[in-house]
């Protein structure tokens, strides 16, 4: 499985973040996509197959515990990271958490043993 097969979904509020980031993953040979809120995630897994989910945390728009717990639910086949400058929820989050700011290459490595590991089987 290439970077260009293996579809991430970036659901992040903030546009620097969003755009910066999913420019980084492209010129890494990713395929990204992108949404600002979890409404429009919801409506990108509905009609696309993604391989992983790199999502904020806190998002004005259905994040938080609500966006865990309907991750937890509904795509408990997918592997998720989650993203945040701050994070102290009620309940334990069960994906990997990575704090901002955090490194793009970092991220992008992250995303390749994610890609390398389901390749393997």
């Amino acid at each position: 499985m290439s970077n260009s097969d293996f579809i991430v979904l970036l659901v992040e509020d903030d546009d620097d973040i969003r755009l910066s980031l999913r420019d980084y993953l492209k010129a890494k040979g990713f395929t990204v996509l992108v949404s600002s809120d979890g409404v429009g995630a919801i409506k990108i897994l509905l009609d696309t197959k993604v391989d992983v989910i790199v999502s904020d945390y806190r998002m004005d728009i259905f994040g938080g515990d609500y966006w865990i717990r309907f991750l937890n639910t509904f795509c408990s086949n997918l592997d998720v990271i989650i993203t945040s400058g701050y994070l102290k929820p009620d309940f334990k989050i069960t994906y990997p958490v990575v704090y901002k700011p955090f490194d793009y290459a970092e991220m992008a490595a992250m995303l390749a043993e994610i890609r390398d590991k389901k390749q393997r089987g």
